[in-house]
């Protein structure tokens, strides 16, 4: 099979990316380099790749994963900011203006250069007054015409009928309307991470889990003043310290910006004001496949996106002050909130339920202020460049769409102000890793190559593009008759195993790197990535040569991961929370029927060897640690059995649509209904027993 794609893709050695361990040597040993970016979100790799491009010598450190903290935690729209060119008109104000027509810009730019990660998306606007029909209309004509010719599809105006047959999920009541436009999407993450891996295949030396312990800085000849000269750091991994010395560094570091200019000076005033942006993912039966919804007006004025993404439904955001952290945890009542507001312009025949909220995220919006400007809420969501007496210089602020902009401007300042040998940027259309070889059909030749599945191959078109195949490549035969390789992770998702081996050789170093970056699995479902999770870890720790301990850490620390930062926790606590059964006497009755016919010497639990017996005789058969698995979903003290209180507690959460997925529930339903249709022969069916 594998013959069959040599002619396609033979990669020379200089394309083949430096390990992790070869770019460290790298940064350790360079007397000095041009460039040193401290920060791998979406804006220090693009500063990254910018700087590179421009025949710097370039090096960019992260303390954790690239992409780990804001820049993955997105609404995932590449978009100018409707919103925004709303103020910029009612105000006058040209400054957001011009900000919306940058964005517009940038976003056909990304478009273009990574047409495997991002696609245009129509996204409904629907009207429920009359007079707001003109008002809407006229500001999404406006955001057309500032694109210009880079408008990605022109917006129009539906009829209530139309606006529903294609939004069927929408609430009827007082419709008038609705307004369609176009913006982009992305997967955010993989985004970030094929402008990290362009950066280091023109040259850049990068590298993760390298944090920076302190500034370096020496005399300047001249004024004898303490200019920055680099940054003693460390490799988390390994424990090792050592210095990169750098003739400018660049501080991208989102909303840890002003921890870095505290490095550099004490005395330095912040200009990071942190805000808390909570998304959550829902089923894909909750929006069409192809169009999104914006509401503009929420309860209290936030606008809320409700969008298709890799065949789930994200719905976001919400905007309060935070405090700075690593660990964003997504709270309770900003995922109620999201769920009230959705359930406003959802038809009521969809019973929208806190049970299906499959995932749940914060992400941290570094918004600004400029310390010289005496009006900061104009400004919060644009940028600034800022440049110390030392030296260092800050990028702070903006937003994902406008990265590659921000990045630019960025090395036009740290050139002038260090004096550094370097022509104009070179990164518009400059195409982004995977992007060059892809085709809309390439997932074709995946299919008839190598055997893989239809769903299977999209995915790895639409997340690895022209390097797909060397994913492909890597995957097992799954000794079926179809699909002939790629087994999966998990059943419902198009995850293979080889992408676990493929992402260390994109610098992932753990299983948290693997389910939240190189693949999406614990942003779209906490269950199905907790159940891959064992195989991950086995995987990396074959390839890793990880011993036991190790293991165990590894996986323990993605579960805590997926627990706190991706709303495990949140979702959990659902059923724990539910002590009031408050089910009518009737319904207990009912319960307590379904209940006993699995305990059937009335203990007043039931136990895995229980619901065997049950499934045995209707001829199901479920593994051992499956059946485990499911009842340890319900068993709320942890005791290895399932009370009748634990049993009502679960079916009251279940009525109250706190819990939507619970196995244990779906299955003794099943069972039951299986039982009673079964029921005892008749005589003249048995032919009177003989």
């Amino acid at each position: 099979i594998s013959s069959l794609c040599i002619k396609y893709h033979i990669y020379n050695m200089k394309d083949a990316l430096p390990t992790r361990e070869e770019q460290l040597s790298t940064l350790r040993n360079t007397e000095e380099f041009d460039v040193l970016v401290v920060g791998g979100g979406a804006t220090g790799s693009g500063c990254a790749l910018d700087a590179v491009t421009r025949n710097l010598k370039t090096a960019l450190v992260e303390r954790s994963d690239f992409s780990s903290g804001t820049s993955s935690r997105s609404t995932k729209l590449i978009h100018g900011g409707v919103r925004y060119l709303q103020k910029a008109i009612m105000k006058l104000d040209y400054e957001q203006y011009m900000m919306v027509k940058e964005a517009l810009h940038e976003r056909a730019n990304l478009l273009n250069i990574a047409p495997h990660l991002s696609a245009p998306l129509p996204i409904m606007l629907p009207v429920y007054k009359w007079w707001q029909l003109p008002y809407y209309w006229a500001g999404i004509k406006m955001y057309d015409l500032v694109a210009g010719s880079q408008c990605l599809k022109s917006s129009y105006i539906l009829s209530k009928s139309k606006a529903l047959e294609l939004f069927p999920m929408l609430k009827k009541d007082k419709l008038v309307g609705a307004i369609v436009y176009y913006d982009g999407q992305h997967n955010d993450a993989r985004m970030n991470l094929a402008i990290t891996l362009t950066a280091a295949r023109h040259g850049a030396a990068i590298a993760n889990y390298t944090e920076v312990v302190h500034l370096l800085k020496k005399p300047d000849p001249k004024t004898g003043q303490e200019k920055v000269c680099g940054a003693h750091c460390r490799d988390i991994i390994t424990g090792q310290e050592f210095d990169i010395r750098a003739k400018c560094v660049i501080n991208a570091t989102g909303p840890f910006t002003d921890s870095l200019r505290k490095m550099d000076s004490q005395k330095t005033a912040n200009i990071c004001q942190p805000s808390a942006g909570v998304h959550i993912v829902i089923p894909g039966y909750y929006s069409p496949d192809n169009m999104g919804l914006l509401d503009p007006a929420t309860s209290d004025g936030r606008v809320i996106f409700f969008l298709p993404w890799e065949k789930m439904t994200i719905a976001g955001t919400t905007d309060t002050p935070t405090e700075v952290t690593a660990h964003p945890i997504p709270l309770e009542d900003d995922i109620n909130f999201i769920l009230s507001e959705v359930r406003n312009y959802l038809s009521p025949d969809v019973e929208v339920r806190r049970g299906d909220v499959l995932a749940a995220w914060s992400g941290i919006r570094p918004l600004v202020t400029d310390p010289n400007s005496k009006d900061t809420q104009s400004i919060c969501r644009n940028h600034i460049v800022n440049i110390s007496d030392s030296g260092l210089v800050t990028i702070a602020g903006g937003k994902w769409t406008t990265y590659r902009s921000m990045a630019e401007e960025t090395l036009d300042a740290a050139i002038k102000a260090h004096n550094l040998s370097a022509g104009p940027s070179r990164t518009v259309g400059l195409m982004l890793d995977g992007g060059k070889d892809w085709t809309p059909t390439l997932y074709i030749r995946l299919v008839q190559d190598y055997g893989l599945e239809n769903e299977v191959a999209q995915h790895l078109a639409a997340t690895y593009g022209g390097r797909s195949f060397e994913v492909a490549k890597m995957a097992q035969v799954t000794g079926k008759r179809w699909p002939i390789v790629g087994k999966r992770l998990v059943s419902e998702f198009p995850y293979i195993e080889s992408e676990v081996q493929y992402a260390i050789k994109e610098y992932a170093c753990t299983a948290i790197d693997v389910i939240a970056r190189r693949t999406r699995l614990g942003f779209l479902n906490v269950q199905a990535a907790d159940e891959a999770l064992p195989r991950i870890v086995e995987i990396m720790g074959k390839e890793l040569q990880w011993t036991e301990q190790k293991k165990n850490e590894e996986l323990e620390a993605a579960k805590k991961f997926l627990h706190l930062e991706m709303g495990y926790k949140a979702r959990s606590e659902q059923l724990s929370k539910a002590t009031e059964i408050s089910l009518t006497a009737q319904e207990i009755a009912r319960y307590k029927k379904r209940f006993y016919k699995f305990d059937k010497e009335s203990k007043g639990f039931i136990t895995t060897v229980d619901v065997q017996q049950v499934l045995e005789k209707l001829s199901i058969h479920i593994d051992e640690n499956a059946l485990h698995e499911i009842l340890n979903e319900v068993d709320l003290n942890k005791n290895g059995q399932v009370e009748l209180d634990e049993f009502l507690q679960l079916m009251c959460a279940v009525q109250r649509g706190q819990i939507s997925d619970s196995r244990l529930a779906i299955l003794m339903k099943t069972a039951e209904e299986g039982l009673d249709l079964r029921g005892p022969v008749s005589v003249d069916r048995s032919g009177g027993g003989v």
